[in-house]
């Protein structure tokens, strides 16, 4: 299980916008992204699912995040596992 919360992320837009996050504000604090680690998207086979695009990144407090973004909404979130 997953839970969601919105975040503010700064971005390096180069060939479209949002491309690369380059800073998260998350809980108060401002982490830089060190790394990318991985990047994909998923939905828009069908117009009921909008693109989705996933980083996973590590941040200069050596965490590692997975954050999503919402083109639809230009919202962003973090992903964070709920323990069972």
């Amino acid at each position: 299980m997953w839970r969601q919360e919105k975040i503010t992320v700064e971005c390096y837009s180069g060939f479209r916008v949002n491309e690369s996050p380059r800073t998260l504000i998350y809980g108060g604090r401002r982490l830089s992204v060190l790394e990318v680690i991985d990047r994909w998207y998923e939905g828009g086979l069908r117009p009921d699912v909008p693109i989705m695009h996933f980083f996973r990144v590590r941040a200069d407090d050596g965490v590692v995040y997975l954050i999503r973004y919402d083109p639809s909404r230009d919202e962003w979130t973090i992903l964070i596992q709920k323990k069972a």
